[in-house]
């Protein structure tokens, strides 16, 4: 079966995300980036329909990061994951959060991988 990776890079959000008293008062940016391992059982036909649409996943982040405060970078991570997940012809995904503006000569940030085995 070919893997095919699909990305969603630099998604750049306006989210609540953290846990001292200035990022709770206010939101701050967040980069997102996303790599989706993609297995299908043939080489895919020239259709959206035949992949997996990286559609999905931008709206599903974008609602994602809107719903609710985030105190930390892993879960918001694991979150995005989940979500990816979802479908069942991403095999792996790899998520990586980064904050823009914590300090200025500097972006912090959280990078996890997760399988459709875990």
């Amino acid at each position: 079966m070919p893997d095919y990776v699909i990305h969603l890079e630099a998604l750049d959000v306006i989210m609540g995300l953290g846990i001292h008293p200035h990022e709770r008062a206010a939101p701050q940016r967040v980069r997102i980036d996303v790599a989706m391992t993609c297995r299908y059982p043939a080489i895919p036909e020239d259709r959206i329909d035949a992949v997996v649409d990286y559609d999905f996943l931008r709206e599903g982040i974008h609602a994602l990061v809107a719903s609710r405060h985030f105190e930390l970078q892993e879960v918001l991570c694991e979150e995005i994951a989940r979500l990816a997940l979802r479908d069942r012809r991403v095999a792996e995904v790899r998520v990586r959060s980064a904050k823009q503006d914590v300090y200025p000569d500097a972006r912090v940030g959280c990078e996890i991988i997760r399988s459709s085995a875990d």
